[in-house]
Parts: structure tokens; C-alpha cells; sequence
């Protein structure tokens, strides 16, 4: 019985990446300089932990062997395992954005080599003739924000303007996207829909990668509060990925959080949408009770880049990442004979960086299951070979632009 797990921590990096000084990310390292953080005291004051940053079970699969080979040094402060039981390594990113999409595409075999398209930081985001066509097309009487911005901030500076007239909250960030907040109730979560749907329309000859409904709740600043009803309207991957591949041969896929709307609901047989790492940590591990044989369950815990990273929160980063180290020994558990579980992530998102967008980081590479070997697998030239190992695990044809690793 071959099944695989993959689990892929939103925005984990572990620092040196090699073209980090291209995207003004050199020295970036979003495990190192939180557990420095932590290492230093500076998150005890924060109230929501103590210590140095403790991952015991991610050390035993090589995590600070990662860390080490990925930049060069061991996380401050975190103790060395007595026995390293994962194949591990790190993998640098060849893609040319450092995005979702762009992550999860060359995670599951097909990188992004082209560009994409994005919004100016100066001045107005949106040029006009977007702007008329999204309140002609989409129905609205204008828009607000029309800026480079924080999505939690935006809430809070406009929420209100927004009930008043009805103009949603449209944004965008240093990565390929046109976001659109809006209230669930006084604008209509439906309608947030299927305004995104029109935009995601008008933003195709711009190839912008990624339109994203943002629906809110409450009705002031001090109570306004984003929702579990994102969804990502994305363009479809250039060519099929891992995901088309085991449709093809037979499998199932078993899309856990945004997974599906990243991939475009292609190559996706079962999508389950939850709300926070711990419901998302629920739902896999239920998945893992009914994945059948030549099954992927694949899964991304979003908390940890859409809470924590982007808003530079460092002890509530390090807190997510204790929770879910804890949660560890449930996924061991449900482990059958033949199965593969694979940790990674799409990049990094380093929480003590300048600005509040990703950063260009090499991703840590954690695999583990029965009879799977304990061993140092370097640094992978791209992200490609974690998929192109998923697909050598459950003996499915191969892709074209990674190697195994198993």
C-alpha cells in the first residue's frame, strides 16, 4: 500500500537561498531569526510562550541539520537531537516569483519560468481602465484602497468607509495579486464572489497570478475581523503537474485548505476547506483515515504566513510552529505500511524582515514513513524533486523538470 502525505508549511524558509540578493532578500531566515528571537527572551514578554524556540519533533526528522546546511548555522538556542530518524535536505527555489502559486506549482513539478504580471507600489495600484471596467462590469459604485497594503490594516483603515458606500476594499501586495475585502453580511459574501470572478476575467491580459476574495466581519475597527471564507481565484498551471499525473494514473487527491484553489481545482479530486492550522490539522489527519492506496493527501497550513509572517508577529510564528510540532506524533500514528510524509514549504516569509511581504528562502525538506531511510539529501536544485518523489513513491509516470530523492 504506497499513499503520500504532503504537508507544506506556509512561508517556512530556512534562509540562503542563492539568489536572495536579487529579490533584496540577503540574510533573510525565517526559522533562524525567530528562534534567535526566542533564544534572546524577547518573545517571553509577548505572553504566549517561554524559551527558546522547541521543535523536538521537527529536529528529529533533521530540521537544524537543515537549517545548518540551508545557511550555515544552527538555530540559536535549540537543543541537537540524540538521533535524526527523516530523510532530510533543503531545496532552493527556481521559479521566478516568490508567491504561492509559484511554490506550489514546483513543489508538485512544474515551475514557474515566465513572469508575472504586477501592480505598481507608487501612486494608484489599479490603472483607470481596470478600475472602470471592475465597478462597470462588477457593479459597484467605486472602490477603495487602490494601494499596496497589509490586508488586516486595510480592514481597519477602510472597513467602515466600505459599509457606508458599499465600494469594496480592493489591494494588492508585492506579489502577483489583486485582493478584494468586502463585509460578509453588509456587501454579501456571494456577491464578493462573483465580483472576483469578473476580476479574475479582467486581470487575465495583465497575467496577474492570483485574485483573492477577502470577506470580513464586525462593524467597527476595534471588531472587524477576517473570515475563513477566502478563496483564491488562480490562473491554471502552464503545463500538468504532479496532481494531473496521478489523476491520470488512477489516484486520488485530497486537497486540504487552499490547495485546490492554488492548482485551479485542477488535478483535484476532494477539496476540504478549513479555517486556522488547528482545523486544518483536524481535517488532514481525517483524511489520512480514508486515503486509499495511490493517494495523495496534500495540505497547507496558511497560519503560519497569513497570520504570523506577513504581519512580522514573531512569538505568535513561533507559537504556531510549537503547535504544530506537537501535533507530529497524530500524523506518526496514523502512518500504514508503504506510507510517505513530506514537510516543506512554498517560501519564506521571514517575520523579523523590513516590509510585510515573502522572502526568497531555501525550504526545509522533512521526509519520513516506514522504511524510509534516515539520510542527508543536500540541497535540491529546485522544488521539483519533492514531487517528482511523490510520484516515484506512488509509481506514477515522471515529469520532466525534477529528480527523486528517494
Amino acid at each position: 500500500m504506497a499513499r503520500a502525505f504532503l504537508f507544506v508549511l506556509d512561508s517556512f524558509g530556512v534562509g540562503g537561498a542563492h539568489d536572495a540578493a536579487a529579490y533584496g532578500d540577503l540574510g533573510s531566515n525565517t526559522l533562524g531569526h525567530i528562534a534567535e528571537f526566542c533564544a534572546a527572551g524577547a518573545a517571553d514578554r509577548a505572553g504566549l510562550r517561554t524559551g527558546p524556540l522547541k521543535l523536538p519533533n521537527m529536529s528529529s526528522l533533521g530540521l537544524l541539520e537543515i537549517a545548518r546546511l540551508a545557511s550555515g548555522d544552527y538555530p540559536a538556542g535549540m537543543p541537537l537531537p540524540e538521533r535524526i530518524f527523516g530523510l532530510h535536505g533543503a531545496a532552493d527555489e527556481v521559479s521566478r516569483g516568490k508567491d504561492t502559486p509559484s511554490g506550489h506549482w514546483e513543489i508538485a513539478g512544474t515551475p514557474v519560468m515566465f513572469d508575472w504580471g504586477y501592480f505598481p507600489s507608487d501612486g494608484d495600484a489599479f490603472p483607470p481602465e481596470l478600475v472602470e471596467a471592475i465597478c462597470s462590469e462588477g457593479g459597484v459604485p467605486g472602490i477603495l484602497g487602490n494601494c499596496h497594503a497589509s490586508g488586516t490594516e486595510i480592514i481597519v483603515r477602510l472597513g467602515e468607509e466600505h459599509i457606508r458606500s458599499g465600494m469594496p476594499i480592493c489591494y494588492t501586495s508585492s506579489d502577483s495579486v489583486l485582493q478584494i475585502a468586502a463585509h460578509e453580511t453588509h456587501f454579501g459574501l456571494e456577491r464578493l464572489i462573483d465580483l472576483c470572478k469578473t476580476v479574475r476575467r479582467l486581470v487575465d491580459p495583465l497575467n496577474i497570478g492570483r485574485v483573492i476574495a477577502r470577506p470580513f466581519i464586525g462593524e467597527t475597527p476595534v471588531d472587524f475581523e477576517r473570515t475563513g471564507n477566502r478563496r483564491d481565484f488562480s490562473v491554471p498551471p502552464p503545463e500538468p503537474t504532479l496532481l494531473d499525473r496521478l489523476i491520470e494514473a488512477g489516484g486520488k487527491v485530497h486537497a486540504i485548505g487552499k490547495i485546490g484553489d492554488i492548482f485551479a481545482h485542477q488535478g483535484v479530486s476532494r477539496v476540504v476547506k478549513a479555517n486556522g492550522n488547528a482545523a486544518l490539522m483536524a481535517a488532514t489527519l481525517d483524511a489520512m483515515e480514508v486515503a486509499e492506496s495511490g493517494d495523495l493527501v496534500f495540505t497547507n497550513f496558511v497560519d503560519f504566513d497569513q497570520l504570523y509572517g506577513h504581519r512580522r508577529d514573531v512569538p505568535g510564528y513561533a507559537a504556531a510552529l510549537e503547535s504544530f510540532d506537537r501535533a507530529l506524533p497524530e500524523i506518526h500514528r496514523r502512518l500504514k505500511a508503504g506510507d510517505l510524509v513530506i514537510l516543506t514549504a512554498d517560501h519564506g516569509c521571514d517575520p523579523t524582515w523590513r516590509g510585510t511581504d515573502h522572502t526568497r528562502e531555501r525550504v526545509p525538506v522533512m521526509a519520513f514513513g516506514p522504511g524510509i531511510r534516515s539520510r542527508d539529501i543536500g540541497i535540491r536544485p529546485t522544488y521539483a524533486d519533492i514531487g517528482e518523489s511523490v510520484a516515484a513513491h506512488l509509481g506514477i509516470p515522471a515529469g520532466s523538470h525534477g529528480w527523486s530523492f528517494l
